[in-house]
């Protein structure tokens, strides 16, 4: 174990035994908000403790057993021991490298997914059709519901824009590293003379706000319009504004539903859209001047940046931020997304590693899992 992963770690017995103390003090079993946040804070540090105490136990049974190895009648067993302890040690300080690093509280959260065709005309569109299908198929192995909240077909097909709500167990964690530009490299259905054609879209991932924490709007920098919804419906569609369409008047920011023939709900989901987009865009804001302190390779869901090519000609798909190139196109086209995503996701840990070691100095008590 590195030096300071294991400096940092043996701060949690001693913050476990001052938020012990805390805890039996009879002011703050009086102060509700001070008592929840302790202890949910001794929740967490509790859990890194008691991995802690086994990974130094299991050091001290391997010291024993390599102190065995000298005696005749123990070496056997000794050996035994010590082969077992190379598969769990190892474990065991992955599981505690894991603890160490910051939460993000929102990958819980379900997920409003938007796609967007971008250039390339009635071939992004296309595109972001199959988007849209490799997006729904991956969200029913992940045993995820998915609903179009709002839909904008294309002309030949596809969609020039859709948003999908993803609900299930840790959506937004899964996806949260789509935002970006996606590139398509292929020929088109529309092409005559069988040239490859590049075309792009984007796709964001906005964690749906809880609704204790929304951002608060005013009613007053809303307008509020409702229209009549369009593609399938039957005669309903032209009979009834369902459909609404809510703008923020002060940022600009748009978003609208008619996914339901109640107005009343189309509305509900539109404001929760709204409120997502919004604190989507302070977050952006937040990441944009943290990016000078840090790499942010993966998580700065920057959306103009072409995050990913799926070349057809060849069977690839290819993820820029992380140099991962995968010949398997078909298999992802079709929902098999765990190869790209589990990448992703070791590629932050192995990033947020090294930002705890930068700010390890700066960092004065375990609060919690999270220490930066």
């Amino acid at each position: 174990m590195k030096p300071f992963l294991r400096q940092q770690l043996e701060r949690f017995p001693i913050r476990l035994n001052e938020l012990d103390f805390f805890l039996s003090q009879p002011e703050v079993v009086n102060d509700m908000e001070r008592y929840r946040a302790l202890t949910r804070e001794h929740a967490e540090v509790s859990e890194v403790a008691g991995v802690f105490a086994r990974f130094l136990q299991r050091e001290q049974d391997a010291a024993q057993a390599r102190e065995m190895l000298d005696d005749p009648e123990m070496a056997e067993m000794a050996k035994e021991e010590l082969a077992a302890l190379d598969t769990e040690l190892p474990a065991l300080e992955n599981q505690l490298q894991t603890l160490l690093l910051p939460r993000d509280p929102d990958d819980t959260r379900n997920t409003f997914l938007e796609i967007r065709a971008g250039t390339g005309g009635d071939e992004s569109a296309l595109f972001a059709g199959d988007l849209l299908r490799m997006y729904t198929r991956y969200a029913e192995r992940q045993g995820w519901r998915a609903e179009i909240v709002s839909e904008s077909l294309g002309e030949v097909g596809g969609y020039k824009e859709v948003v999908v709500r993803m609900v299930g167990e840790a959506c937004y964690g899964r996806l949260k590293f789509e935002s970006g530009g996606h590139r398509v490299q292929r020929v088109p259905a529309t092409e005559t003379q069988g040239r490859i054609h590049t075309s792009a879209c984007t796709v964001a991932a906005l964690p749906e706000p809880d609704e204790t924490q929304a951002v608060q709007i005013n009613p007053a920098d809303l307008r509020i319009d409702t229209y009549r919804a369009s593609g399938a419906g039957g005669q309903h569609v032209n009979k009834t504004d369902s459909a609404v369409r809510i703008t923020h008047i002060p940022t600009g920011i748009v978003a609208e539903c008619q996914d339901d023939r109640s107005q009343h709900r189309n509305k509900a989901k539109a404001l929760q859209v709204l409120s997502a987009r919004i604190q989507e865009k302070e977050r952006a804001e937040r990441a944009a001047k943290e990016a000078a302190t840090r790499k942010g390779l993966i998580g700065s869901g920057d959306r103009s940046d072409r995050i990913r090519t799926y070349n057809f000609p060849q069977g690839r798909v290819s993820d820029h931020r992380i140099n991962l190139t995968l010949y398997k196109l078909g298999f992802v086209m079709e929902g098999d997304l765990d190869e790209l995503v589990e990448a992703l996701l070791l590629a932050r840990k192995a990033e947020q590693l090294e930002e705890l070691e930068v700010g390890m100095a700066f960092s004065p008590s375990p609060s919690g899992r999270g220490l930066g």
